[in-house]
């Protein structure tokens, strides 16, 4: 239940964006959460804060006009949310997708202020993207639509201003041409402007695996805070692209057995564990699908189309493929069959119903917001790197970016606590990432 001032707020957040139903959702998620804090801070409610957080500071919406190997002319819209400055410049990666849409987008956007409080690094929270389909196209139609994309986009962005990054169907390729056509316009290689860059141009250690690795060492620290580990754990995984292929790496690492992954076609179950070395050829280098895993792989691994992967039982669930896959009766599937935690690798990939269960069964939920959160901080720290014209070695970039996850555990724990909801995860990410955001907004007056 809402506290009566915030259902109000609710209320106004739905009349003024209508139809923009993942937006509402993360809206009343955080909402939900924070209640208690306006109990000893009336200063929040007084000056507006929660109203003017869920305001977009700037909304931008344009054409994208691209031709195709064909010589055929397509139109797409692009989109870039630049949600809340108060702790730095925005931040927050750019989305291709046929999904897309602003609500989509306002949704990311608002999760990634919090988000990006809680990593304690000096990021605003934004996000962006376009209805775009990379999937089936061309190295040379991708080029050009990005660079169509950032014909327009660049006039919004810089390193002091909004910086982007990568997200679902914006990896490496996408991001070098993205910076590659902002450099040609500009005339100015401004390194900062962008991250999730390779390596030889600007690009930081350990940002490919940040948010697979940081998921991991988050849910790591959850499952210690129980007297456990990951050793010898049975781990669902969905999804297999980015996220799912380190997340995969770094559990194996740390003494797990990953026996499923997948994609939109369906699932692959593999009992003596995901043959990490394979799936990345099947899916990084080939682009095919988790099928073809399957028939390589041979004995003992199987595909199960155009089915939930969520079927599959296990002690430890991390989904990280897209928004609300996780349904109530997919959490009852996996608290049936064994689950003790779940760390989002995604965004809002549980549905408000599934996340319910979760709590009430007693399972140790990290919620997206401060669970993937490490691939945003490892942009911050190639940000960071670019200023100084400097670049970290592996080994370093891990260990930062582990303090971090384990600083984010520490914080939605303790915060918890002191609002009197102790191991909600959900509780401590959401009051712990506002407060920082509201006290900022607060210093900086009326903005």
């Amino acid at each position: 239940m809402l506290h009566e001032k915030l259902s109000m707020i609710y209320d106004n957040v739905l009349r003024r964006n209508p139809g923009e139903t993942e937006f509402h959702q993360a809206v009343r998620e955080v909402l939900e959460s924070i209640g208690p804090v306006l109990g000893k801070h009336p200063e929040y409610a007084e000056s507006k804060i929660i109203e003017r957080i869920c305001e977009p500071e700037r909304q931008i919406i344009f054409r994208v006009p691209w031709e195709d190997d064909r010589g055929e002319v397509h139109i797409n819209r692009g989109f870039r949310v630049e949600f809340n400055s108060a702790l730095g410049p925005y931040k927050g990666g750019l989305r291709f997708h046929p999904s897309v849409y602003l609500g989509i987008v306002k949704f990311l956007g608002f999760e990634q202020i919090f988000k990006n409080s809680l990593t304690g690094l000096p990021i605003g929270g934004g996000k962006g993207g376009s209805d775009f389909d990379p999937k089936g196209r061309s190295q040379r139609e991708i080029m050009r639509f990005c660079q169509s994309f950032m014909t327009e986009l660049y006039r919004h962005i810089g390193e002091h201003t909004d910086v982007p990054a990568g997200d679902i169907g914006v990896g490496g390729r996408e991001v070098g041409y993205l910076f590659g056509q902002y450099k040609r316009i500009t005339n100015r290689y401004e390194s900062g402007v962008i991250t999730g860059k390779g390596l030889s141009y600007g690009g930081a250690q350990v940002r490919t695996e940040a948010t697979g690795y940081g998921c991991a060492f988050f849910v790591e620290e959850m499952l210690k805070a129980r007297g456990t580990s990951f050793d010898g754990r049975r781990v669902v995984i969905s999804g297999s692209g980015n996220v799912a292929v380190y997340t995969i790496e770094k559990i194996q690492q740390l003494g797990g057995v990953v026996v499923a992954c997948s994609d939109s076609s369906g699932y692959v179950v593999d009992d003596k564990g995901i043959d990490l070395d394979l799936l990345k050829q099947v899916k990084e280098v080939e682009r095919l699908r988790v099928d073809v895993y399957a028939e390589r792989r041979g004995g003992g691994a199987s595909f199960v189309p155009a089915r939930s992967v969520w079927e599959v039982p296990c002690e430890v669930a991390m989904p990280s493929a897209t928004q609300n896959e996780i349904t109530g009766r997919d959490a009852e599937l996996l608290v049936r069959g064994g689950c003790i935690a779940v760390g989002e690798g995604a965004n809002m990939p549980t549905m408000p119903e599934g996340i319910k269960v979760f709590q009430e069964a007693g399972v140790a939920f990290g919620p997206g917001k401060a669970a993937n959160a490490g691939g945003v901080a490892t942009s911050a720290l190639e940000m960071q790197q670019n200023a100084s014209r400097d670049s970290w070695t592996f080994e370093f970039s891990e260990r930062r970016l582990q303090e971090i996850m384990r600083d984010i555990h520490a914080r939605c724990l303790s915060t918890a606590d002191e609002y009197g909801m102790p191991g909600n995860y959900v509780a401590g990410a959401n009051i712990d990432g506002f407060k920082r955001v509201a006290d900022a907004m607060l210093a900086l007056g009326l903005i």
